[in-house]
């Protein structure tokens, strides 16, 4: 069974003006797709051939195979993490347990932004499930909580190419933007589980 790339859960203008549709098919259609393409081949007539995208991700030694897998796997849940509905405060259970884990919060988005903005070079900055709480964790290049047993809610992607396009260098305009546009907080809260 071949790894597929999915649809994105939206149109590729839908999260216009905040990531252009020009962003979005260079991001999706060729990085996300590349990686999809890439993993095909390398398990291609390999024990990992019908195995599920999570098994080859928390199985896969450090490499290739690990680096397209993951990324195959963070993109997929970047995309979730956006809706053009997105921004505002999450609600209910969630909403209780950053106020219990971060103070407030004001107080999860200002260090969530601090950790995704200062998140060096490549990589992804998460809202992750940690022990009976909840944690703001970094992962450089493809790595992702997946490997490490952790439960992702949500991601932003903190690689160039992600906001390039629309934001150069402006890396504290796109997170900022990501937080209060675009974060959504169903799909973290489907996440969550308590």
């Amino acid at each position: 069974m071949a790894i597929e790339l999915p649809a994105l859960p939206y149109a590729d203008n839908a999260l216009d003006p905040h990531i252009s549709e020009r962003t979005i098919s260079f991001h999706y259609g060729k990085h996300h797709a590349a990686y999809v393409n890439n993993l095909n081949g390398l398990i291609e007539g390999t024990d990992l051939a019908d195995a599920s995208l999570d098994e080859i991700v928390s199985n896969a030694e450090p490499g290739g195979l690990f680096n397209n897998a993951a990324q195959v796997w963070n993109h997929t849940f970047y995309w979730n993490s956006m809706s053009p509905d997105g921004g505002g405060d999450p609600s209910g259970e969630l909403a209780a347990a950053i106020e219990s884990s971060f103070g407030s919060i004001d107080s999860f988005k200002e260090q969530f932004k601090a950790d995704a903005v200062g998140n060096f070079g490549s990589g992804w900055t998460w809202l992750v499930r940690e022990g009976d709480g909840l944690a703001i964790a970094k992962t450089d290049d493809a790595d992702t909580p997946l490997a490490h047993g952790k439960t992702a809610l949500l991601t932003i992607d903190v690689w160039e190419h992600a906001y390039y396009l629309d934001y150069q260098n402006a890396r504290p305009a796109y997170v900022d933007t990501f937080i209060e546009r675009l974060l959504n907080w169903q799909f973290a809260e489907a996440n969550f589980i308590p």
